[in-house]
């Protein structure tokens, strides 16, 4: 799931630059991965399916109640994820310091809210999809993609440092 959606979040980001913010960066690594969308993906998954389990309520609260989580824990993401790059890279890949209601560089109402209503259509539609072909792949070839991402990460810090 970790790496499904690293490579979706690349994606994801190479065409809003391409088509919408054109000068926007599409991740930290040089491989086609945004690991902060695979944390995403994860968070959202285990928090989603454990509310969801033990709330009980309608799914239309149940819905209105995660979106309010995956608010604050992406935000809360999304936050660390700035604070981290900056402190290892001295770099700022995002900046909503000219949007309405921001707290700091990292974290906007509206792309808080903007996560939160991707990350309802991700639990609901995307992920059992994505469950499906989870099963499908072999060992093998995650352990691969694994060791990838790991090589990538050390690349990144001897270029950048």
């Amino acid at each position: 799931m970790f790496f499904i959606n690293s490579f979706l979040g690349f994606l994801l980001e190479t065409s809003l630059k391409y088509f919408v913010f054109h000068g926007v960066n599409n991740g930290i690594l040089f491989g086609p991965w945004i690991p902060v969308y695979g944390f995403g993906a994860v968070i959202i998954t285990f928090f989603g399916q454990f509310f969801y389990h033990k709330l009980k309520l309608s799914k239309l609260w149940k819905t209105i109640f995660l979106f309010f989580v995956f608010f604050l824990l992406l935000s809360l993401l999304e936050w660390v994820g700035g604070v981290l790059i900056e402190f290892i890279f001295h770099k700022e890949f995002w900046n909503y310091r000219n949007q309405k209601y921001n707290i700091g560089p990292y974290i906007s109402l509206a792309m808080s809210l903007f996560w939160s209503f991707l990350s309802i259509i991700f639990f609901y539609f995307l992920l059992p999809l994505e469950e499906q072909i989870i099963k499908k792949i072999p060992r093998w070839f995650s352990i691969l993609v694994l060791l990838l991402i790991v090589i990538d990460c050390i690349l990144t810090c001897f270029v950048n440092f």
